[in-house]
């Protein structure tokens, strides 16, 4: 495991975990966004978290996926995409937020921040130059936390799922520099 700070963690996450994470997830995600989707999120879930993407997403060579352990608890999930590079940006070492996701209950005390700031720390030691990630524009309570530790708006995309509600598909594509 991956010390962050004090009673936080970062466990790598196996092929054998998969049961593991698509539970923790079904627990995660519906509280957050079942109001952003016509099934209440179960497709998104039923989908991302399928074994069979799991197993996809741990073959990815440069990225790591890991859960978020906190006083020894599965709280959340965080996946990180090495040279993944935003469209439009001319630095060269981008590396991609692709997933946190945190246990509702955790919110708003200080854990999310710990992760960037442990995340951007890593990110400068291994020489990248930007962090990016995608940020739904309808929780603007993450887009806030985003932009309170520097990030920018850069552009944005949309999901093209057809489960969701067309007017939370949006998503703002957010950057920041590392000094």
């Amino acid at each position: 495991m991956i010390k962050v700070a004090e009673n936080l963690f970062l466990k790598e996450i196996k092929n054998s975990d998969c049961a593991t994470l698509y539970s923790l997830m079904q627990e995660i995600y519906p509280s957050a966004y079942k109001h952003f989707w016509l099934d209440d999120g179960q497709w998104y879930v039923n989908t991302q978290y399928a074994k069979e993407n799991i197993l996809k997403e741990l073959l990815v060579t440069n990225a790591n996926y890991y859960f978020i352990v906190y006083k020894d608890e599965f709280v959340g999930n965080f996946r990180i995409i090495w040279d993944e590079k935003l469209s439009g940006l001319p630095q060269e070492k981008q590396v991609k937020l692709h997933r946190i996701y945190l246990h509702k209950k955790l919110q708003g005390k200080g854990i999310g921040k710990q992760l960037l700031l442990w995340f951007e720390a890593l990110s400068k030691l291994k020489n990248y130059t930007v962090i990016w990630l995608d940020a739904m524009d309808a929780q603007p309570q993450a887009f806030q936390f985003y932009k309170n530790l520097g990030y920018k708006y850069h552009s944005h995309t949309f999901l093209m799922f057809d489960n969701i509600l067309d007017e939370v598909k949006k998503m703002s594509q957010l950057y920041k520099e590392i000094k």
